[in-house]
């Protein structure tokens, strides 16, 4: 708590140093470095919500298969570019039992972390016609994503969702899909960084749609079961996870082991292509691949370009894992539920301290505790708000970088703030709202 506000010159001296020109347009990577520069020189130890890191230990049942993996040898021998069998074969099972989807498992495919797979999406889906530009993102979304299709020269458009939910995204949707040149379409469920949950009818409109238009789906499930209002972690039982699966056939659901195993550091997360578009032929692949069948392009196009295989080992732990929440005998969630815990807590010392919250509604429902949420407050824009807060040690990004139409919030992630420090935070944001008062009407 100690030499708080930080001085203004501090910051804004550290920031010019590393090059940051404006902290309220940085990317969350050059927030982290800032805020690790900012601890450095004052001692400060920041209330850190910019990224989103899994804050809790990897389960033993990953690490002791990798450990064996490598006692077996496999570091000396490359991996499989497909994926070693049996974690294609659970990959494969884990989609039947928790969102009750069927696809092959020659369609589940390893990448380095969900960052990759979307990559190695945008690389074949937006190339498979050349009358279409790029992908549409249904926004807010995560800001990395639109980086890539900008480094592979693709178009793309979006749309913030918040005020387009139920029967008004058709309309919305079809607006775009109908100039005929998007190529695919992205979405997260749930939402980084607003936290809603698309519905079974939303999901719906997004499945009929991208039939009529022949738009590639990318379903980013990066927070897999992570809307704890409901339980979608009883394998083979309902509920299941919503999914757009249930309403198209084309295609590509991008499952992180970030998150939900907290394997964020073994950077590993699977790729699973519907079996229609798998063995799709699109001729104008041959453009850029040596087939136009779309499940090899992805394969040995795509991926072999970017990289040998995922590491040997990982792939072991990994789907150990997936055995495991398959089988029943690892129940995922009670480690995770501790996510929305926080939010609940984290978000009554915001509000208390006059801030709002920013996304506050899932249609008509409060929307639910969990891995982010969004903040703002009043009188500020966001990029401002992250200028003062890092005075006060605290640090988030701002909805600007995530395609929101939200320009005074903030989107803040829990997971790295320790219990330990809420008095810490309810202490800074007392001081923040000291500092910065509200008029009263």
């Amino acid at each position: 708590m100690n030499n708080i506000p930080i001085s203004p010159e501090i910051v804004k001296t550290l920031a010019k140093t590393i090059g940051i020109p404006d902290p309220g347009s940085c990317s969350i990577r050059e927030i982290v470095h800032l805020v690790n520069k900012i601890e450095e020189k004052t001692g400060v130890k920041f209330i850190r919500m910019e990224m989103g890191v899994p804050g809790l230990p990897a389960p033993s049942i990953g690490i002791e298969a990798e450990i064996n993996a490598l006692k077996n040898g496999v570091a000396a021998i490359y991996p499989n570019i497909t994926g070693i069998s049996q974690l294609k074969k659970e990959t494969s099972r884990f989609i039947k039992l928790f969102l009750d989807v069927n696809i092959n498992p020659q369609g589940c495919i390893p990448t380095v972390g969900s960052m990759m797979g979307a990559m190695v999406s945008f690389l074949v889906a937006n190339r498979n016609d050349k009358t279409k530009e790029g992908t549409l993102f249904i926004d807010p979304g995560f800001p990395v994503q639109k980086q890539q299709v900008k480094m592979l020269g693709h178009d793309y458009y979006s749309f913030d969702v918040y005020n387009f939910r139920g029967k008004k995204l058709k309309n919305k949707l079809e607006s775009f899909l109908k100039s005929g040149r998007i190529s695919s379409l992205l979405f997260s469920n749930p939402n980084n960084p607003s936290w809603i949950c698309l519905t079974e009818e939303e999901l719906a409109i997004i499945g009929e749609l991208s039939r009529k238009y022949d738009v590639i789906v990318i379903e980013d499930l990066a927070y897999f079961g992570m809307d704890f209002r409901k339980d979608y972690s009883n394998p083979g039982k309902p509920p299941f996870q919503p999914t757009v699966a249930h309403y198209t056939d084309e295609y590509i659901m991008l499952i992180s082991s970030s998150k939900i195993f907290s394997y964020a550091g073994q950077r590993i997360g699977m790729m699973a292509i519907s079996d229609q578009l798998f063995d799709r032929s699109f001729p104008d692949l041959l453009r850029y691949y040596s087939t136009d069948k779309f499940g090899h392009s992805v394969i040995f196009g795509a991926l072999y370009g970017l990289s040998a295989g995922v590491t040997h080992s990982v792939q072991y732990g990994f789907a150990a894992l997936l055995k495991a929440v398959n089988d029943g005998v690892y129940k995922y969630r009670e480690d995770v539920k501790e996510y929305g815990e926080k939010a609940k807590v984290m978000k009554d010392l915001f509000l208390s301290s006059g801030f709002n919250i920013v996304y506050d509604r899932d249609l008509d429902e409060p929307l639910a505790d969990g891995f982010y949420f969004t903040i703002s407050y009043p009188g500020l824009t966001g990029k401002q708000l992250l200028g003062k807060l890092l005075y006060y040690g605290i640090s988030a990004i701002t909805l600007d970088i995530t395609g929101s139409d939200r320009h005074e919030g903030l989107r803040a992630c829990v997971s790295e703030v320790s219990w330990d420090q809420f008095k810490v935070l309810e202490y800074r944001l007392k001081m923040f709202r000291e500092d910065h008062p509200v008029e009263k009407n």
